[in-house]
């Protein structure tokens, strides 16, 4: 995880963190990826608003990181 310049966790991730998700990752990495705060992230995915593809498996959600790459232009 990166940190920025006053030494606490960076909010955003880099380009290689990306890269090496998995196929599918929790609805925190999603929202941390794009951005996103913990409220809106969720209150998105609920009303099936979330910018890419997310998965409901039972109370979890979890976020199709293909999808995710897409959008961010970052697709191999």
């Amino acid at each position: 995880m990166r940190e920025n310049e006053a030494g606490g966790r960076a909010k955003g991730m880099s380009r290689e963190e990306l890269l090496e998700l998995p196929a599918a990752v929790d609805l925190e990495t999603g929202n941390r990826a794009l951005g996103l705060g913990r409220s809106k992230g969720y209150e998105l995915a609920k009303r099936d608003q979330y910018p890419c593809k997310v998965l409901r498996l039972g109370n979890a959600y979890r976020v199709v990181t293909a999808d995710l790459l897409a959008l961010l232009w970052l697709a191999a």
